[in-house]
């Protein structure tokens, strides 16, 4: 792929200095997994989360996107939320069940690497407008907020919470290696078009998550994950059949 070069040789440094503390946050929350830190595991996968979005933001900003960074936050991708995430779970819940839970753990990690050797070579060749799959990130986040949010399940069906771990993690990793469709929010001209109405927007999803992060934060991505299975198998192909009667109208 041709990037434009950045007009200062230093700024290749900023996106991948993001990368190595997305990178640094995966890995300690794999050593709080094995200490049994859980939920401090989870705060680190969506602090990569972060680190993650910036580097993309970072090097589109400064031009300095290249293919070796695009490689590098691959492999930093996948260890940040697919080992991670797979041994948070397993040290957390999925134990319980023997193999099917080493299964179930490895399929996260596993599906997620299918998702970004896919996504590697669609780039350019799709919409940026939407992801084909759940990305990866999503995945890893909505496992780590599950893991926030189960303080707030009450105690008379806590006993199903590793049952719950084991049915969301094998939901997210056939959502990865799906061809179900999710928002990208990376169509610039809609936000240009619509500057006030997506700032106070993502304003108030800030504020509300915010207000209760350990609860809300889990909904959202579950919010997430329904939203591409209602776009891709209910308006896609309402928007297909309508396609059809316009262009059969036309033809007659």
């Amino acid at each position: 792929m041709d990037h434009p070069k950045p007009k200062h040789k230093g700024y290749y440094l900023l996106p991948n200095m993001m990368t190595m503390a997305s990178l640094l946050t995966g890995f300690l929350g794999i050593l709080w997994s094995i200490d049994g830190r859980f939920e401090m595991a989870a705060v680190a996968i969506i602090v990569s989360c972060v680190f993650d979005g910036l580097d993309g933001k970072l090097a589109r900003l400064t031009n300095s996107a290249s293919d070796f960074g695009v490689q590098l936050d691959s492999l930093v991708d996948l260890v940040a939320f697919g080992v991670g995430p797979a041994v948070m779970i397993y040290m957390w819940n999925t134990f319980e069940f023997g193999r099917l839970g080493i299964m179930a753990s490895f399929l996260v990690m596993a599906c997620g690497a299918l998702r970004l050797a896919r996504f590697n070579i669609q780039t350019g060749k799709i919409s940026k407008k939407f992801f084909i799959g759940l990305p990866i990130p999503a995945a890893a986040c909505t496992l780590a907020t599950f893991v926030l949010f189960s303080s707030y399940i009450p105690e008379a069906i806590h006993d199903w919470v590793p049952r719950i771990t084991l049915g969301l993690a094998f939901l997210v990793s056939i959502l990865m290696v799906s061809n179900v469709r999710y928002a990208s929010f990376k169509d610039a001209e809609v936000i240009r078009a619509h500057r006030f109405s997506a700032t106070v927007t993502a304003l108030l999803v800030f504020v509300l998550v915010a207000s209760e992060p350990k609860l809300l934060s889990f909904v959202f991505f579950i919010c997430y994950i329904i939203s591409g299975l209602i776009y891709s198998y209910f308006i896609l192909p309402l928007r297909g059949k309508s396609f059809l009667r316009e262009s059969s109208q036309k033809i007659s």
